[in-house]
Parts: structure tokens; C-alpha cells; sequence
């Protein structure tokens, strides 16, 4: 059975991180709104009485849904064999992928510090001051934890001998950082040589290679979450 997943069509956004899984596991999926648009998805998200979905991404699974980035891999992880699912590590994983995905997020507020419904153009001053706080402060905490995080266990991956789906989430997220902020993860790179290596890990990844070279893997762009305005980058 291929799942149903749902995510805008034009932007790799969160669903990429859903994405990276489904193709490395070598799970079967239709990726909807790319072949039927962003009204069917729209439509869709709206026909569900059971279990609805706040906002995409997420899976049609028997006329219900599975939705939140996190939830959708913990869900594939267990079904999928997609890495270790001791007790232990479950919930590590889990953690991990929860702590990228709110670094995801403050990588959007910057460029939308006030809010979602008003356009970059209309809080620069706002966003020029988040996007400080973010590359001095915020970029460096997250990256040591991850850091941290990757020495804590033996082997090469964030649970051990196995990459698991926050290695891959985790190499989407330094991905997205280097296309928004080249300047400041260039100055940031020597500092966390654990995190860069597992980013260059992944995209070496025999599972990856033929997604990775084609066009279902959406380059950023200036409408996703990651966004390069140079204004907002600094070393």
C-alpha cells in the first residue's frame, strides 16, 4: 500500500523532512498535491471528519490523518523499521526530532518575527533584529546540543550504529541553515565538526543518492521555510 502524502506542492518546507524518510525506508507514497495541486490539498484537508489535520504535512491513512512532522516520522519509524525501536531509543529519537523541529521553527520566525499573515517586505526592521538574535545566539545553542548529542551515544549516528530518521531531519535542518545563513554557518562549520559530518553522512547515503539527484527533491526558495535574504546573514 502507498500512503497518501500531502504537502504543498512548491516548496520542500516540512514536508522534506517526511520526504528524506519515505525515500531512504524505501516507503511507498503518492506525494499528492505535487499531481493534483494545492486546491486538492486544500480540498482534502477539509474532508476529513476523523482525526483532522491542522496543516500539512500530513498522511491519509483509511479516511483519517496523521499530521505534525514529527508524529508523521515516529508513526513510519515504528511501522517501518526505519532504526532502532528499543524503548529507549524511541523516545530519544523522538525528542531529538521534536528539538529540530523547533529550531525549524524559529528559522522561519525570523523572517516572519510579527507574523504569518503579513509579508517579509512588511516587518524588515522587525525581522533584521530577530535574525541577530537567531545567528549569534540561537544557531550556536542548537548546534552545540546537536553536537552534544551526537557524542553522547557510540557510533556514528544520533542513536548509534544505525542512522535513524532525526540524522536525516538533522541534515535537512544544517541543509536549510547553510542556504539561509552561508555567511554565519561558514564561520560556524569548525565549531561543530560532529554535526557537520553526520550532514555530509547522509547525503552520502546509498538510500538517498537517486532522490537526491532528482527533481522530486525541491531546491529552497525564497516561499519555504529557509529563506536567503543576505541582509539578514552576517559571519
Amino acid at each position: 500500500m502507498a500512503y497518501d502524502f500531502w504537502y504543498w506542492p512548491t516548496i520542500p518546507g516540512r514536508g522534506e523532512f517526511v520526504r528524506l524518510t519515505l525515500e531512504a525506508c524505501g516507503i511507498a507514497y503518492r506525494d499528492c498535491a505535487r499531481e493534483e495541486g494545492g486546491e486538492a490539498l486544500m480540498a482534502d484537508m477539509a474532508s476529513h471528519d476523523r482525526g483532522p489535520a491542522f496543516a500539512p504535512p500530513y498522511l491519509g491513512i483509511d479516511g483519517a490523518t496523521v499530521s505534525q512532522t514529527a508524529n508523521i516520522l515516529l508513526y513510519l519509524s515504528e511501522r517501518h523499521e526505519c532504526g532502532p525501536s528499543g524503548m529507549k531509543s524511541r523516545y530519544w529519537l523522538a525528542q531529538l526530532q521534536l528539538t529540530i523541529m523547533d529550531m525549524v521553527a524559529e528559522a522561519h520566525d525570523v523572517h516572519h518575527p510579527v507574523g504569518v499573515h503579513l509579508y517579509y517586505a512588511d516587518q524588515k526592521p522587525e525581522a533584521l533584529r530577530r535574525a541577530q538574535g537567531f545567528r549569534d545566539e540561537r544557531i550556536p545553542k542548537y548546534l552545540g546540543y546537536f553536537e552534544r548529542a551526537l557524542g553522547s551515544e557510540p557510533g556514528n549516528w544520533l542513536a548509534g550504529a544505525r542512522w535513524s530518521y532525526p540524522d536525516l531531519s538533522l541534515f535537512q535542518l544544517v541543509a536549510g541553515l547553510t542556504y539561509a545563513f552561508p555567511l554565519r554557518m561558514a564561520s560556524l562549520n569548525g565549531r561543530f565538526p560532529a554535526v557537520i559530518a553526520l550532514h555530509d553522512r547522509v547525503a552520502a547515503l546509498p538510500e538517498l543518492q537517486d532522490y537526491l539527484a532528482s527533481d522530486r527533491r525541491l531546491p529552497f526558495n525564497e516561499d519555504g521555510i529557509f529563506r536567503h535574504y543576505p541582509e539578514l546573514d552576517a559571519a
